[in-house]
């Protein structure tokens, strides 16, 4: 039987593993089908698929955007897009300003609850990726003021956290106009991140197509309620690890391993859309 792992970032978000590395990666967890999903950037999808020429694996061009609803963050996975469309680069461009500017209020927050970190550690660590808050975690724990990134998040930059900005200039109709727009299925990510499933319906409303079922932090009863809501709502499923290497070494490459017949059905799904 084949496998996919349909949620993956590298290098060029908040990942470390590069392109090449994760291709090798997913060749040693026996995966059939990896999705790049880099956080508001496409970049690292041309390496991905070139670095799998050789391998047998296919790789499908996906983006995760974030956006944001009210007070609260939501990321849309957008799956199968045209990633050289110009407008989407060029949105994607602005996207990742944005993140830029979240990341000085955030580290004057940090700054204001007397932690001394300087943005251009966190720049430093995010290179030529699109820096996000995991950079911001990594950072606080290279230099020493926290032990682990689990800290940061509960202490400081989780989503109630007293360093957390929001900011996202994306509201989630938005980023699933865009993802279509670029010939893409539009999916929620982590679904229970929401902790309100009837935004769910909302937004199924806005053209949402999918909902990643599959999930490290799904229960079997979570990943059973969401099948549920897929299958009433004639919803797609997907699933994935959310890997993003070295940066959260808990989570493996093929800790979850979706069913193939979850890509075929987002083939059918893209083909609909034309």
């Amino acid at each position: 039987m084949k496998y996919a792992d349909l949620h993956l970032h590298t290098i060029f978000s908040d990942g470390t593993y590069t392109p090449e590395e994760l291709i090798n990666q997913s060749q040693k967890s026996g995966l059939s089908a990896i999705a790049v999903v880099d956080h508001d950037t496409v970049d690292g999808i041309t390496l991905a698929i070139a670095a799998a020429q050789e391998s047998g694996i296919e790789v499908l061009p996906g983006v995760e955007l974030s956006a944001e609803y009210k007070t609260q963050e939501v990321h849309i996975l957008g799956y199968l897009i045209d990633h050289r469309d110009k407008s989407f680069l060029e949105k994607t461009a602005s996207l990742r300003a944005n993140r830029i500017e979240r990341v000085h209020k955030i580290v004057a927050k940090l700054n204001a609850l007397g932690i001394p970190l300087e943005a251009k550690s966190v720049f430093e660590l995010a290179g030529s990726g699109t820096v996000g808050r995991l950079h911001i975690a990594r950072a606080l724990v290279k230099e020493g003021f926290v032990k682990s990134i689990y800290e940061v998040f509960q202490k400081y930059i989780g989503d109630h956290g007293p360093a957390y900005v929001l900011g996202f200039r994306f509201s989630p109709q938005e980023a699933i106009e865009f993802i279509r727009k670029a010939g893409g299925v539009p999916v929620l990510a982590h679904p229970y991140t929401l902790n309100n499933d009837e935004l769910i319906l909302e937004f199924v409303k806005l053209g949402l197509m999918g909902l990643e079922v599959y999930y490290p932090e799904h229960s079997q009863g979570t990943v059973n309620f969401y099948l549920e809501l897929a299958r009433k709502n004639n919803l797609l499923v997907t699933g994935g690890s959310d890997c993003h290497g070295k940066a959260k070494p808990e989570v493996r490459i093929g800790s979850i391993k979706a069913p193939y017949a979850l890509v075929e059905k987002l083939k059918e799904a893209k083909e609909n859309l034309k």
